[in-house]
């Protein structure tokens, strides 16, 4: 039910009063409670409810599951409540008069029978009623006030029996309203006892003088509810929009208009609206056409016929739109928003193009490894002319060039499942991932893929060169530095070859690895896991130098190990290095080498001076 319907429901309602134990009808009530006039049933799990019907005259209603309306709802009603949150736990709020009455109900939803306490920090409680089924008439529970007015213990509330108590505060302040539970007599059969029960429920209740209610009666922005919206209708949140508008589409802003204390507006006054950058507004209640300027100015009653929703749309179509609106009741800013329209595809990016299987055009999902389980061979982003991410509006609007397909790569496509449906820059659906056909033959040329806009008919292309190679038949493996200090990062490469020595494709998974590397620990890929090589036909893994016991200077040799590839035709790789442990690294073998170089050069030396003594 949208807010609105609920407004409209307000005025309707006749509100039909207890008193005396005899059912009088008195004149229908002015609403204003922030949210729904009827109440639902109590739930069966313990919650204690506000009756948010409310009449700002008249007397309060007490009723049960036992006197429901024609559509099954409770006709409760509070007087003089001017504001409810949507809580039914132990954070709730309430605004209303301090000469209004709450009436609170809730259900016993356990199967034995309970003892249910309310306790407030000041009023008093007054008229309580319970029922025993939806068929008979509503009893009065056994109740007693064992610590005065502001004190109310209903003993031994039968199983599935919903309960209602009125309570009036009769005077300004804040008033805490809490109820206890428990289906041990013992626990909450008197004052002292009353919280050792569990607590239910919790209301923080302010109330204000009839006169400063008055006051208030001016539209707040503090109070009102303003958002963005991406769909059609009535507000259905409190929240803005988190999704996203592309072409074509509208941005919408709705609100709820209420005065300082929460209460729903019942003033009337103009509604003025105004956009930025030339956006297209128009006023009405979520279901308006687009409109034809910046600034839209409407009359509200007030009343329940007040226009609660703004559309923007696009001054220029295809064009991308980013503007901010300002709304404004009676020369008070309600709330100010800023939303984007993306335009229509300007430009189309190809990145992270992969090399296919020969005589194939099947993708891979773990080359795509965006967690969208989308198999492909590249990915394709496309722009507005403003740099916003856009959108396809399906997959048809991709194209191979004809004339750029070879014998080795024969076609370009993208399938249906696989295009973008998000312009968030978070997202992975920000993209489509595309395939590509590849021949019987290994090699790679340029191909060029179109994008055709369905909306403007604009084409735009890329071009890029994909390759095509067998699955993975051998392979080597080594690494970027032949020695290593204690702390350094190590990177060893394992190039990937299909049969014919060609870098393999990155579609077929090399299987699972087993790798020894003394004195290194592995930070990227383990090794354990299927591996699919990149566009080069490598994969790279990244170690520090040391184990978490320390390290062991000297030169070691490592075993990197596929092992459905040395089955078959590959080789196990050895890969030797060199450790030290930092400062001095001089080894032995490079002292002697040292001392043998002086002793050459000292030798050296004497020849040279035997040579100049002879000449004399």
């Amino acid at each position: 039910m949208s807010t609105k319907t609920l407004r409209k429901r307000i005025s309707l309602v006749a509100v039909t009063a207890l008193t005396a134990g005899v059912l009088s009808v008195v004149a229908a009530p002015v609403a204003n409670a922030n949210i729904a006039t009827l109440n639902p049933v109590p739930a069966a799990n313990n919650a204690v409810n506000v009756a948010t019907g409310s009449n700002v005259t008249g007397a309060a209603v007490l009723e049960m599951k036992a006197l429901l309306d024609a559509a099954g709802v409770n006709r409760a009603r509070s007087v003089g409540l001017l504001f409810k949150d949507a809580s039914s736990t132990t954070a709730q709020t309430a605004t209303m008069l301090s000469t209004g009455t709450l009436v609170l109900y809730t259900q016993n939803a356990v199967a034995s029978a309970t003892n249910i306490a309310f306790v407030a920090s000041g009023g008093s409680f007054g008229t309580t009623i319970g029922d025993e089924s939806p068929t008979t008439t509503p009893n009065t529970a056994t109740f007693a006030n064992p610590n005065g007015a502001n004190t109310l213990l209903l003993a031994s509330v039968a199983a599935s029996t919903s309960v209602a108590v009125s309570w009036t505060p009769g005077a300004v302040g804040t008033f805490t309203i809490n109820v206890y539970r428990s289906t041990d007599a013992a626990n909450i059969a008197g004052l002292t006892d009353i919280t050792d029960g569990t607590l239910g429920g919790s209301i923080t209740v302010t109330t204000v003088s009839p006169t400063t209610a008055a006051g208030s009666s001016g539209v707040s922005a503090v109070t009102s509810t303003c958002v963005t919206d991406n769909e059609a209708g009535a507000i259905t949140s409190t929240a803005d929009d988190t999704q996203t508008v592309t072409n074509g589409s509208p941005w919408y802003v709705k609100w709820i208009l209420r005065d300082g204390f929460q209460a729903t507006n019942t003033t009337a006054g103009n509604i003025v609206a105004t956009a930025t950058n030339g956006a297209l507004l128009s006023l009405g209640n979520g279901s308006q056409a687009a409109g034809t300027s910046s600034t839209v100015v409407t009359n509200a009653t007030g009343g329940v016929d007040d226009t609660d929703a703004l559309r923007i749309d696009q001054p220029t179509a295809g064009a991308p739109l980013t503007t901010t609106v300002t709304i404004q009741f009676n020369g008070v800013t309600v709330c100010t928003k800023t939303v984007t329209i993306t335009g229509a595809v300007d430009k189309m990016e190809i990145s992270q193009v992969g090399a296919g299987d020969l005589g194939s055009s099947t993708g891979s999902v773990n080359w795509i490894g965006d967690g969208t389980n989308r198999a492909g061979h590249y990915i394709i982003t496309l722009r507005d002319s403003a740099g916003n991410l856009a959108t396809p509006s399906a997959n048809t609007e991709f194209s191979p060039v004809a004339a750029s397909l070879t014998t080795t790569i024969t076609n370009l496509a993208v399938a249906s499942g696989s295009i973008a449906t998000s312009i968030s820059s978070s997202s992975p659906h920000r993209y489509s991932v595309g395939t590509f056909s590849c021949g019987p033959t290994a090699g790679s040329s340029r191909v060029t893929l179109n994008h055709t806009s369905a909306s403007t008919g604009k084409i735009v292309s890329a071009s890029f060169t994909p390759r095509c190679a067998d699955g993975a038949s051998t392979y080597t493996a080594s690494f970027d530095k032949a020695a290593y200090r204690q702390g350094e990062i190590a990177t060893l490469t394992v190039k990937f070859l299909d049969s014919k020595g060609n870098p393999a494709n990155s579609v077929d998974v090399v299987g699972t690895s087993q790798m020894i590397l003394p004195m290194m620990t592995f930070v990227s890929a383990t090794g354990t896991a299927n591996t699919v090589t990149d566009a080069n036909g490598e994969v790279k893994y990244t170690l520090t130098v040391g184990t978490t016991t320390g390290m062991t200077a000297g030169s070691y040799a490592g075993i990197v190990d596929f092992t459905a590839l040395t089955a078959v035709a590959a080789t196990k790789q050895t890969v030797s290095y060199t450790l030290s442990t930092g400062g001095d690294t001089t080894t032995n073998a490079d002292v002697l080498k040292s001392i043998v170089a002086l002793i050459a050069s000292i030798n050296k030396q004497i020849q040279a001076l035997q040579k100049l003594i002879l000449k004399r």
